[in-house]
């Protein structure tokens, strides 16, 4: 059963899915469907219902023909879960609580398109208790995810995305990367590489507090929530704008990276809404 308050959004997929199992886009594979693909001999494909008199009476070698259709196919998409201990911060919203808002909201999508749905969870390594493979069960996803804005853990960094690109299966599907994205570019960089045959959709979970709730003036403590390290900082304005241009220096170094591998990512500040997704994939289409 979907929960009430999982918002589904509008995708599409600019691929044809080479699924065989019936779905909601462009396919590869014959079968029921309303695009037509070719003549063929009912030799070749016998199934009368098809028969095409006009191009039988036509063919040279006095086949019986029939025409083939393309069927509609499902297609995979993925929720990645970045549950790195930086993600434990608490602002305008959670940003545990808006993964799993993001996370419901694919899984509704998917399951509202016939599509399958899986979720990999990491910190330092894959986290399997919150990680499902593909599939169309809707209530051991909605259990699942409901237990990711709970989960807690202490100086985690987030390594563990290169091991959960190994989860995702081999058909091509959507990738939806939710992350606050403080990795080291490098890592950032292994792991769109692991995703190379896919879809991904980086979802950047960042909240203004992270860099205006700071001391106006005077000494103040910070702490790297990922390895536990604590410096010691006197507070002013122009420490303050420094902050504030580290985060815009640091989203331009995010967007040169995902260009490279022609991504478009989607900022997400303050509490998230499933028509973030609708206009990001209308955007896309045209």
């Amino acid at each position: 059963m979907i929960p009430a308050n999982a918002q589904p959004f509008f995708y599409q997929v600019p691929w044809r899915s080479a699924s065989v199992h019936a779905g909601e886009h462009l396919g590869i594979q014959r079968g029921p469907g309303d695009e037509f693909s070719k003549h063929v001999s009912l030799v070749d494909y016998p199934d009368a219902r098809r028969l095409d008199l006009r191009q039988t009476l036509r063919d040279p070698y006095e086949q019986v023909q029939v025409r083939v259709f393309k069927q509609e196919a499902s297609t995979p998409l993925y929720a990645i879960c970045d549950m790195s201990s930086s993600m434990q911060f608490q602002g305008q919203v959670s940003k545990l609580a808006t993964v799993q808002a993001v996370a419901a909201s694919i899984a509704c999508s998917a399951h509202e398109n016939s599509d399958l749905f899986g979720m990999v969870s990491y910190d330092q390594t894959v986290i399997p208790q919150l990680s499902l493979a593909p599939g169309h069960h809707a209530h051991q996803s909605f259990a699942t995810i409901d237990q990711l804005a709970g989960f807690h853990n202490t100086r985690k960094d987030g390594q563990g995305i290169v091991e959960a690109t190994g989860w995702l299966g081999q058909q091509k599907g959507l990738v939806f990367w939710i992350s606050d994205f403080h990795l080291p570019l490098a890592l950032i960089e292994r792991g769109l590489n692991g995703m190379s045959s896919h879809q991904v959709i980086p979802v950047v979970l960042w909240d203004p507090q992270e860099y205006e709730r700071l001391p106006r003036f005077g000494f103040g403590n910070l702490q790297d929530p990922e390895t536990g390290l604590q410096k010691t900082i006197f507070f002013r304005q122009a420490i303050r704008a420094q902050f504030a241009e580290q985060f815009e220096q640091r989203k331009q170094a995010l967007d040169q990276l995902f260009a490279r591998f022609d991504i478009r990512p989607l900022y997400v500040t303050g509490q998230f809404e499933a028509s973030l997704l609708s206009d990001y994939f209308e955007q896309l289409i045209h």
